[in-house]
């Protein structure tokens, strides 16, 4: 963990993606491709298929509409927070960071943890769900079974943010595939299905429409988008932003269509399939077992189930993303990814747990309601910040929202808010109306949140002119003071590896201009050498010794002052032992570059060396 400096995004993998230059469009526009794709999972996640599934069997296909306006919003604002991203090199969390004073950028942060937290708890009971629908495993041991996708996740980001969207979009397709299958089983009549994209609401519908909204557009997904597109590498000129927020644009309608897609399959397919029987469902687990006898094929139930899983699955990722993201820009504190999803997981886990546990099964429901009021509360705290920086020319340039869009806009957060607003009043309504006599509880909690909440929406909302100004101090203020690096003690760390030739030129090249003392240091892994220690000089340890002072008078002929040192016992602490005791100012190693499950089997020494050592340590690839 480290509070340093963050100046850039997702510093892993920021500015990792080539662009390609004098290609075709489409060469283009792949390499533009994939973080559209990471968003675009929070658009059919778990949550959604509830308001879906109730919507279609309630009312047929007549909120179909609703699903393409709410599919327009959400494409409009993550546009801005690419263009965002693009033309500021900022995401949103940096941009409420830099705007905002530090007590409000706190509770935005604490907000959007929240936000991020109820999301997963979303993706759990939608994994753990899938899980008993497809194998019968119980709602309980699914919710734990969910802990261990973080080693999944390690895996999956070790290998590059294109590893990681070729990931996401196979999921994506196979959700979609799931359901286009289960869609043409149902045999719906599709020109009922177009009379729905005729706009229409009756008070009994209305409910429904708003959960469809509200549940629609994610908080974290527009931190997320304004830091994955700078993961390409763009020209930073007019030119060349223009360019990548014209092909971020097509990336975004395609990968939000896709979710349109899938949001409109389920509404489809349970009206096809509940409507027409005149059965009403509002959960995803009723849908499942009733499928099969209404369609007559287990084949449904079981697609139904795997989109279920990949669904949860997929969001689990961008989640973890997000998370970082948030972390990164409003506190300026890193930590590791692993770490980040083990805590973020582990906060969804416990709750769901402990109320499955006391209240059995039928509660999964009741949470996955709560998860999506949570979120409905959060998502005003990122679609206004969003629009007000996006229309700032000070901020965007000539980026900044055109009169057009900006009207677009603030009608959109006006909806979303409105909606939003109204779903959390209704919910909170019910939960006292239901509490009785505990309802106190809910008054002195619940109550002042939401108005809390409401407050510093209105806060944030307000002019600059009648907030207090708040300084902006550039991440860099003065500059860099630079000194020329002397070392008289230089150590090197061989394995009588492949990279051993890399690792001692280095060396070699620091230490002749410096006239510095190498020490070359090897470690003995044998078991003598992990029992017995500078003990164990067995057959291994005369060979390893011998070796060393071969490499040792090889350097000593370039003029160099060497001396072989043989350590006993585990690399890295004996690294640390020999380079601490030997007071070497500078230590070298290679550097493998295996990553993912790899570093279970064959260790990570580098990151417990220099995370140990208070002196720079070189590593040579």
């Amino acid at each position: 963990m480290t509070t340093e400096n963050v100046s850039v995004s997702l510093s892993e993998v920021h500015r990792s993606v080539t662009i390609p230059k004098d290609v075709g469009f489409f060469k283009r526009l792949l390499a533009f491709g994939g973080p559209a794709y990471l968003v675009s999972v929070g658009y059919m996640d778990p949550g959604n298929w509830a308001t879906d599934i109730e919507g279609g069997a309630r009312f047929g296909y007549q909120l179909i509409w609703v699903l393409l306006m709410s599919n327009l919003m959400a494409v409009l604002l993550q546009t801005l927070s690419a263009r965002m991203g693009i033309a500021t090199g900022r995401d949103l969390a940096q941009a409420c960071r830099e705007h905002y004073s530090k007590p409000v950028s706190f509770i935005l942060w604490i907000l959007c943890e929240i936000a991020i937290a109820s999301c997963d708890l979303a993706e759990v009971l939608g994994t753990a769900i899938g899980l008993n629908l497809l194998f019968g495993i119980p709602l309980i041991y699914g919710v734990i079974i969910t802990g261990f996708d973080t080693i999944l996740l390690l895996v999956i980001q070790s290998y590059g943010i294109r590893k990681m969207e070729a990931f996401i979009i196979s999921l994506v397709a196979t959700i979609g595939a799931c359901f286009a299958i289960d869609v043409f089983l149902a045999k719906p009549i599709w020109g009922e299905v177009m009379t729905g994209f005729a706009p229409r609401l009756s008070s009994e519908s209305l409910y429904v429409a708003i959960g469809i909204i509200g549940a629609t557009v994610m908080p974290h997904n527009l931190y997320l988008h304004s830091a994955l597109v700078q993961s390409r590498i763009v020209e930073q000129t007019e030119e060349g932003k223009r360019r990548a927020c014209k092909y971020n644009l097509i990336d975004t309608g395609i990968a939000l269509n896709a979710a349109f897609f899938v949001n409109a399959a389920i509404l489809i397919l349970s009206a096809s399939v509940f409507f027409k029987s005149g059965i009403i469902v509002t959960e995803i687990k009723q849908a499942h077992e009733l499928l099969t006898p209404l369609l007559g094929t287990a084949l449904a139930s079981t697609l139904f189930a795997v989109a279920l899983i990949c669904a949860g699955q997929s969001s689990t990722v961008t989640g973890t993303l997000a998370g970082q993201i948030v972390m990164e820009g409003f506190l300026r504190f890193k930590i590791r990814p692993f770490v980040r999803r083990l805590i973020t997981r582990l906060i969804a886990i416990i709750p769901a747990v402990i109320v499955i546990g006391m209240y059995g099964e039928q509660s999964s429901y009741s949470l996955l309601i709560l998860s999506q009021v949570i979120l409905s509360m959060q998502l005003p705290f990122a679609v206004i910040p969003l629009i007000k920086f996006t229309s700032d020319k000070s901020k965007m340039g000539i980026f900044a929202n055109k009169t057009w869009v900006k009207i677009l806009a603030w009608v959109t957060a006006a909806i979303i808010v409105g909606l939003n607003a109204n779903l959390v009043f209704g919910t909170i309504s019910g939960w006292i109306e239901n509490a009785g006599d505990q309802a106190i509880w809910l008054w002195v909690t619940v109550v002042p949140i939401a108005i809390g909440c409401a407050l510093l929406l209105v806060y944030i909302s307000l002019p600059r002119i009648f907030r207090m100004k708040k300084k902006i101090v550039p991440e860099i203020s003065a500059p860099v003071v630079l000194a020329p690096q002397h070392y008289s003690k230089i150590g090197v760390a061989i394995d009588y590896g492949t990279m051993d030739s890399k690792v001692l030129s280095h060396a070699q090249s620091l230490a002749l201009p410096n006239k510095a003392a190498l020490y070359i240091f090897h470690i003995v892994e044998g078991v003598s050498g992990q029992v017995y220690g500078d003990e164990a000089y067995d057959n291994e340890a005369r060979e390893d010794q011998k070796q060393l002072e071969l490499v040792a008078g090889q350097l000593r002929s370039s003029g160099l002052e060497v001396h072989a040192v043989l350590g006993y016992g585990t690399v890295p602490k004996q690294l640390i032992k020999l380079s601490t005791d030997h007071k070497v100012e500078l230590l070298v190693m290679g550097g493998y570059r295996h990553r993912g499950i790899k570093d279970f089997f064959l260790g990570t020494s580098i990151s417990q060396v220099r995370h140990a050592l208070p002196i720079p340590v070189l590593i040579v690839q």
